[in-house]
């Protein structure tokens, strides 16, 4: 089913519901993958209708990818979206893997720039997200979901030089956009306001991440430009040394989130798993 379709067919309003995963890192004898595919048969329970699969920079692990992807579309039966990057992806790699996705009749992707390699190695056929996604869609019957930055890009002068940069995307065929992250749910819908002003009149669908340990709001904080309330803030920074208490107050505080996300009338949770089950297990049980 293609986006379009997805976003268009809620059941009673209710939100669709849709998560990201990942390859796993050194998975030499494919333990780790097989791991991935037990957590996602517990997140089965909540019939997603999405799942999109990443992948490292420049493709590095686009073989990985593939595998999930094809085994998310055969075993679990949920359409699959992977994730895209060109900006140092030449286009006749790009053209090779619309052709991989075409042989497993894959419907669905999200086009990104990506980021920048750490060895600075940089193919220069593409510069922007939005060349990407003319490009598949002048050579592809893909349909094409975009980033969207509700408290802007991290290399983004700004907040609305960021959105003129997603109109673009969504002129070039962008159907769906899919926010980063972000924990205080003002900037989100500041966000659709800013975005409903400029003319973008597409699904705008709120990425969550449930905090399960104090290291990965401090690494989202510094790596994703995203604001975390003095509340949080406070009990996090009190609670650091006990997992359990952490882990527990991240899942409450993503269903407050996400309860007034549905209050609000948004079309869709879209999840980052972080490849577990529990915390959004947990928060989607909340939210029934």
């Amino acid at each position: 089913m293609k986006l379009k379709e997805i976003y268009s067919s809620q059941n009673n309003k209710k939100p669709v519901i849709s998560y990201e995963v990942f390859p796993p890192k050194d998975d030499t004898d494919g333990s780790k993958l097989e791991q991935l595919f037990v957590e996602l048969h517990k997140l089965m329970d909540f019939s997603p209708s999405l799942i999109s699969v990443t992948y490292g920079a420049g493709g590095s692990n686009q073989t990985e990818s593939i595998e999930i992807i094809r085994r998310i579309k055969e075993e679990l039966k949920v359409s699959p979206m992977p994730h895209f990057t060109c900006v140092s992806t030449s286009t006749k790699n790009i053209k090779e893997y619309l052709n991989t996705l075409q042989k497993f009749e894959i419907e669905n992707i999200l086009a990104l720039r990506g980021d920048i390699p750490e060895d600075k190695t940089i193919c220069h056929d593409f510069h922007y997200a939005s060349e990407l996604i003319e490009y598949i869609k002048k050579e592809s019957t893909l349909s094409i979901a975009a980033a969207g930055y509700p408290e802007g890009h991290k290399e983004a002068v700004s907040l609305e030089k960021d959105i003129e940069y997603l109109k673009q995307k969504t002129e070039k065929g962008a159907e769906i956009i899919y926010t980063q992250l972000f924990f205080n749910n003002k900037h989100y819908f500041s966000f659709i306001e800013k975005c409903e002003k400029a003319g973008i009149d597409i699904p705008i669908i709120p990425g969550i991440l449930p905090i399960t340990n104090y290291k990965t709001v401090e690494k989202m904080a510094t790596l994703c430009k995203v604001e975390i309330p003095q509340t949080l803030k406070d009990v996090i920074e009190k609670h650091k040394e006990d997992k359990d208490y952490i882990k527990e107050f991240g899942i409450s505080y993503a269903t407050e989130q996400c309860q007034q996300l549905i209050d609000n009338g948004v079309r869709g949770l879209h999840f980052y798993t972080l490849n577990k089950a529990h915390a959004t297990s947990e928060i989607l049980c909340n939210l029934i």
